[in-house]
């Protein structure tokens, strides 16, 4: 590719770059003017402020304890420069309170200013209305002359720079208290449900600094509610880069991380613009010729990651590994050694954990079973900063139940309680390189493993040069669609970086050194992005707000109810076998009990993956330069079909592989009728409530009648696999009696105005309750027929409640109608009650029999 451009250059000065409006404060009164004796009685010589007591600390501010107060010493040119301040939970409270260690809590840009009356003041900087137009008469003087940040703080100053070189100020009161500039954001603490801070049970624990970022570590008790919690708080002050990365403009069709803001430079009105998160990669200028000829060039900064000093020694060749796993994607982008792993150096005093200089992949002693990859970044142009991998020890525990549960049928491996170090080493190596992808700006991307065709994923030839997913960023944890029969290598069952990867750091950090301004750029990489995705299918990225089946997390390939059947084959592999693969010596069951309930989340999410197809749309976003597919579509009348049939065959049917008495009695919790009732509930709520019919509605008047799928198509549907024992008048377990109950009380309820609001004066009122009529039909010419008794007094008790549904007040029940016996609640109705077997509460009101009638619960 031949890039014959410069640099997109940063339009704007440092000042019009902020966009905003202050005006320079009054400058501090200088030797010799009227303030002058005020000013020498406010401060003090610098050894009578930072005296010989004083332990120092050089950095990005030279920071001074001396006994108990905390001094910054803020040299002339950092006045006014932009310092992002990222603020983490360090320790969290025991028990698990609120939030994790590495948390977020709250983000601010700030700038020191000098101020009249002897002060400093901390200013909060806003970047959501920002210009490139630093002309004369450009918008950066309208948006300066119309905003004006707020001070957030102020500080006496202690020593001017006419003692020293730099202006001293004490920061102990305002680290000390309670502020959202460097602790918990208002929306966070509201959560946290902190109510006061608890002065006396907080401490500044430490303050260290270093060239780019000042380090503050704080131990801060709250109240919340009737407790007291104490966090181990960081904030981090970064130095700002005085010179502003050239920003690329985020595009929907290529998943990375955004900062937006309020664009003015638009010349038709004020719009919405967004800039991606990216490391700033660039070839040395003696290398500027080979890049532009398609030759591999290093950066000429690379992003390094160091293996906190902390971590297990056996991790850390597979934490390294994961990290440099992206190299061959930043080679698409035509940079070698972009991105490189480094074990942390022993016992180098320069080294610091907390320098921002450094990415750690930093180790954590928590019960938390996860891993996470944030960055900071600067919001003026997105260019990310640094990043600190937050590694927690117990993310072993999950990933040995996700691959236990997917691959053991395909890996005698996974069959182990104590998996070996060099299985458990690939699977962090996996989980490292996910983490790492979102510290280059990726997000996920769960849309990637739907390019791939269902029988792809068994073919070793496939999988073998592809991967099971485009992409790493998916949630595709493991090839659980490969069968034992198929001989995919084990190796070839764990993610890894592929086409999409290596696609979209290509697309984000390719340099195309010079384009005149983002729009041109944009202009490029538009027709870029429609060229790539025309001609392989695997770049398809699609952000996750859109309840579209291919976006879902843990899915597999274009077919979800094919795969989602090949899993449920590994599945009852995996039960068949759960006592003998999960047996641990001189140990209870936990561990049968915990796969078993991982087997059952599983079976879960594959009900899931198949019901999202029924009522949902898929959303493509494009351009209008591309054309072709309308952004909205549907899965298709099959495809619905499909998924209904898949339900039938895999759910409404008994499944007594996973729920059954034999489990039960080895004391797995969930095994039993009743962990099934309540599936049975959450299925068929998502499936016959009002929502589903207004999705169904979407589809039948958005495209041709023969393609559409229609609410009473469903019910048909949904009829045929709940009710089949009624064609042949089979006897009626009781899971099915449990999921016919629901069906009809689901419908009951959603017909009722209290349930459904204006729904019961459209279609769907009027289809459901015509369906439930022709389903009373059903029963009432069935029961004569049926001679064992659970199943009889069932049709009998649900034909009862249907014909209460809408039979007029005054209508007599017909002699022999029964009631049952269980009820929670009770509505008064007036009905002759010689006709009622459990009446109760009788009374006769103006000619009529009146008693309480129960609402009853299935």
């Amino acid at each position: 590719m031949a890039l014959a451009m410069l640099v997109l250059a940063c339009t704007v000065s440092k000042k019009a770059n902020k966009a905003k409006g202050t005006a320079n404060p009054p400058p501090v009164a200088a030797p010799g003017s009227a303030a002058k004796a005020d000013t020498v009685k406010k401060t003090k010589a610098y050894r009578d402020v930072i005296t010989r007591k004083a332990i120092t600390r050089d950095g990005l501010f030279k920071v001074h304890k001396v006994e108990e107060r905390w001094f910054f010493e803020i040299a002339e040119d950092l006045f006014e420069r932009d310092v992002l301040v990222v603020n983490r939970i360090s320790k969290a409270p025991a028990g698990q309170f609120y939030g994790f260690a590495g948390d977020w809590i709250s983000e601010n840009v700030v700038e020191f200013a000098k101020g009249p009356g002897n002060k400093v003041f901390l200013k909060r900087l806003s970047y959501s209305d920002m210009t490139k137009d630093s002309s004369a008469n450009g918008m950066i003087r309208s948006i300066a002359g119309s905003t004006l940040e707020p001070i957030v703080a102020s500080f006496d100053i202690k020593v001017l720079p006419t003692d020293s070189n730099a202006t001293v100020i004490d920061v102990t009161d305002f680290i000390a208290s309670d502020n959202d500039v460097l602790f918990f954001h208002p929306a966070v603490n509201k959560d946290a449900r902190l109510t006061g801070l608890q002065a006396d049970k907080s401490y500044i624990a430490d303050i260290r600094s270093f060239p780019l970022n000042t380090e503050i570590k704080t131990v801060k008790t709250y109240t919340a509610g009737t407790e007291l919690v104490t966090y181990e708080l960081n904030n981090s002050l970064v130095l700002l880069p005085s010179e502003v990365m050239a920003t690329r403009r985020m595009d929907p069709r290529v998943g990375y991380f955004s900062r937006g803001y309020r664009d003015y430079d638009n010349p038709q009105g004020v719009r919405a613009s967004f800039n991606i998160t990216r490391w700033k990669l660039e070839p040395r200028k003696e290398d500027v010729a080979k890049y532009l000829r398609g030759e591999l060039v290093e950066p000429v900064k690379p992003i390094v990651f160091y293996i906190d000093p902390a971590t297990p020694k056996k991790w850390v060749p597979y934490l390294i590994d994961g990290v440099n796993a992206w190299q061959k994607a930043f080679e698409k982008a035509g940079f070698k050694n972009a991105i490189i792993a480094k074990e942390a150096p022993v016992n180098d005093s320069t080294w610091s954990i907390d320098d921002a200089r450094h990415n750690v992949i930093v180790y954590k002693a928590s019960v938390v079973q996860n891993a996470s990859g944030p960055h900071v970044s600067d919001p003026r142009s997105g260019e990310i900063l640094e990043s600190h991998i937050n590694w927690y020890h117990n993310v072993q525990q999950i990933l040995h139940d996700w691959y236990f549960v997917q691959a053991s049928p395909n890996d005698p491996a996974a069959r182990n309680m104590k998996m070996d170090d060099a299985l458990m080493g690939k699977l962090i190596r996996y989980v490292c390189t996910h983490e790492v992808g979102h510290t280059l700006g990726l997000q996920h991307n769960f849309a990637a493993s739907s390019a791939v065709p269902v029988d792809s994923l068994r073919s070793k030839t496939y999988v073998a040069a592809n991967s099971h997913s485009p992409s790493i960023m998916d949630y595709a944890r493991f090839n659980y669609v490969a069968q034992p029969e198929d001989g995919i290598p084990v190796d070839q069952l764990i993610p890894r970086v592929a086409v999409y990867d290596e696609w979209a750091i290509e697309w984000g950090y390719r340099w195309f050194p010079a384009f005149q301004s983002a729009e041109e750029e944009q202009t490029y990489l538009n027709n870029w992005v429609i060229e790539r995705q025309r001609t392989d299918k695997r770049l398809f990225f699609e952000h996750n707000q859109y309840p579209d089946p291919r976006n879902m997390m843990e899915d597999l390939g274009d077919d979800a109810m094919k795969a989602s059947a090949y899993g449920i084959k590994n599945l009852q592999r995996v039960i068949a076998n759960l006592k003998t693969w999960t047996r641990v010596p001189n140990s209870d069951y936990s561990e049968m009990k915990r796969k078993y309930e991982a087997v059952r989340l599983q079976y879960y999410a594959y009900l899931n993956h198949v019901i999202n197809n029924i009522g949902t749309f898929y959303f493509t976003p494009q351009t209008e330069e591309q054309g072709g597919t309308p952004f909205w579509t549907f899965p298709g009348k099959k495809k619905m079909q499909d998924a209904v049939e898949f339900l039938g065959k895999y759910f409404f049917k008994t499944p007594g592989w996973l729920y059954n008495d034999s489990l039960f009695a080895m004391g797995m919790e969930g095994a039993d009728i009743i962990a099934l009732y309540k599936r049975q509930h959450w299925v068929l709520h998502i499936l016959l409530n009002p929502g589903t019919w207004n999705a169904l509605v979407f589809n039948e008047t958005n495209q041709p009648a023969a393609k559409a799928y229609g609410y009473e198509e469903l019910l048909t549907s949904l009829e045929k696999d709940i009710w089949s024992e009624l064609a042949t008048q089979s006897a009626i377990d009781m899971p099915r009696r449990n999921l016919q109950k629901i069906y009809i009380w689901k419908l009951m309820d959603f017909t009722s105005k209290n349930k459904s609001g204006d729904m019961s004066m459209v279609d769907f009122s009027t289809i459901v309750r015509h369906h439930l009529l022709e389903i009373e039909k059903r029963i009432t010419a069935a029961i004569p027929k049926y001679k064992d008794r659970d199943s009889r007094l069932h049709l009998e008790d649900l034909k009862y409640r249907l014909r209460m549904l809408w039979r007029p007040i005054e209508d007599p029940v017909e002699a022999g109608a029964t009631m049952p016996l269980s009820a929670n609640r009770w509505n008064t109705t007036c009905i002759n009650p010689a006709e009622i077997e459990h009446a109760s509460t009788w009374n006769n009101t103006a000619g009529k029999g009146c008693f309480s009638m129960p609402e009853w619960n299935f």
